[in-house]
């Protein structure tokens, strides 16, 4: 006797994240019959040669002995000292570490704060593109997403005349990324007070991932929110995967600055869901402190030589040769957003191109619209290779692109 399918959660259905979906599957399958990819599609820098720092893996293993049990909810308690003084030193108004909360990275932390705050139907103001976790986890909270555009003529960073126009009275948080995931957009103070006074006049919650805070590329800043939000209640989102390279540790840490009274109760209930799982990873946060008070070891990275800002300056040239890519350069974070456009475009489809460029030139990336864009003439691809790599990388995608321009011009010219 068969035995009927398992009904799953009927919402899964609106969940996308292509970034370890179905072309991620695909490219598996392609290893295990010989061929050997480029992988673009995660921004994940043990992946690629790169090492978490000496002086943290040191700390980790010089409190090895003191890791097996549970710690408190909100993490060590000299883990959260060392967070709060890092975002004292920012200026984050009301720091302590009472007010923060260390999580299995920074995923975790995004999904525990929304189901904190979200009743069914209430709505969340997120950035398109998004990074997609941002808009299932909303999704899975039985929130609804509501997107503001952040344009690629407009450098990737959002208008605040349109964020205030899609604000409902179901309205609840603000979303911010920056330095931005997808597009590497970084936001300048003036845009960012203009985001905190409509925050203020609705009495939303700022929701900021700043995971990227210190890849920075040129004369790029990264400006914080919180210090800039004062006492109206800010979420910001940091951690140790990706400034220093430990995606595999998930260590990420969320910190509730602003007035304490008016965001009592999302702290009391992120603290309940806290308690439900127990804690967080332990080994990894005996780093924090050597993390956020030590060495910098992510500036020689970002700086003229340093491998990432070679990779980048790999990309921004590949697509100022190319015949079919444009490109806002990216100011921070790991990664590209290039445009396809011109006769490649016509009637272009990134999941197609996605596909095909896996198929055919062994390379792998990330359709445009994985990231909650209506546009689909755009890809990802991560600035971790080295720089010769990401080199060849275009040239491949060049190739396709060529063939896909010829037969634009060859059906143009059967019609005439």
């Amino acid at each position: 006797m068969s035995l009927p399918p398992v009904k799953t959660r009927e919402r899964l259905s609106e969940v996308r994240y292509e970034i370890r979906g179905e072309l991620a599957r695909r490219a598996r399958e392609l290893e295990a019959q010989g061929r050997r990819l480029i992988k673009l599609n995660i921004g994940n820098p043990g992946a690629f040669g790169f090492r978490a720092p000496e002086h943290l893996q040191r700390a980790i293993a010089d409190r090895i002995s003191d890791t097996d049990p549970y710690t408190h909810q909100q993490g060590l308690p000299a883990a959260r000292e060392a967070i709060a003084a890092f975002h004292k030193q920012r200026g984050t108004p009301n720091a302590s570490p009472e007010r923060v909360f260390v999580g299995n990275g920074v995923s975790e932390l995004i999904d525990l704060s929304l189901r904190a705050l979200l009743n069914p139907g209430d709505e969340v103001l997120l950035p398109s593109p998004d990074y997609p976790l941002w808009s299932a986890a909303t999704i899975l909270n039985d929130g609804r997403p509501v997107y503001y555009r952040c344009l690629p003529e407009n450098g990737f960073l959002p208008d605040p005349d349109e964020i205030a126009s899609l604000i409902s009275s179901r309205t609840r948080a603000i979303v911010l990324i920056n330095p931005n995931n997808p597009t590497g957009a970084a936001y300048p103070r003036e845009l960012l007070e203009k985001i905190v006074a409509i925050a203020q006049r609705h009495k939303l919650l700022l929701m900021c991932d700043e995971i990227y805070d210190s890849i920075l590329y040129g004369d790029a800043q990264f400006t914080p929110i919180a210090p800039i939000a004062g006492d109206l209640p800010c979420l910001s989102f940091g951690g140790l995967s990706k400034v220093h390279r430990a995606c595999g540790w998930r260590v990420g840490w969320a910190v509730l600055s602003g007035d304490p009274v008016a965001s009592g109760n999302l702290h009391h209930a992120m603290d309940l869901l806290g308690a439900l799982r127990l804690c967080a990873n332990v080994p990894g946060q005996f780093a924090i402190e050597a993390a956020l008070h030590g060495e910098d070891t992510i500036a020689p990275l970002c700086a003229p030589g340093g491998r990432l800002f070679e990779a980048r300056r790999a990309v921004i040239e590949s697509v100022a040769q190319s015949s079919h890519l444009q490109l806002v350069a990216p100011a921070g974070a790991l990664y590209a957003f290039p445009a396809v456009t011109g006769a490649a475009a016509n009637g272009f489809d990134d999941h197609r191109f996605a596909l095909e460029l896996l198929e055919t030139e062994d390379v792998l990336v990330v359709p445009g619209s994985s990231f909650n864009v209506p546009y689909r003439n755009h890809f990802r691809v991560t600035l971790l290779p080295q720089p010769d790599d990401l080199r060849e990388v275009f040239r491949r995608i060049e190739r396709l692109l060529d063939r896909y321009a010829q037969s634009e011009s060859g059906a143009q010219a059967a019609v005439a």
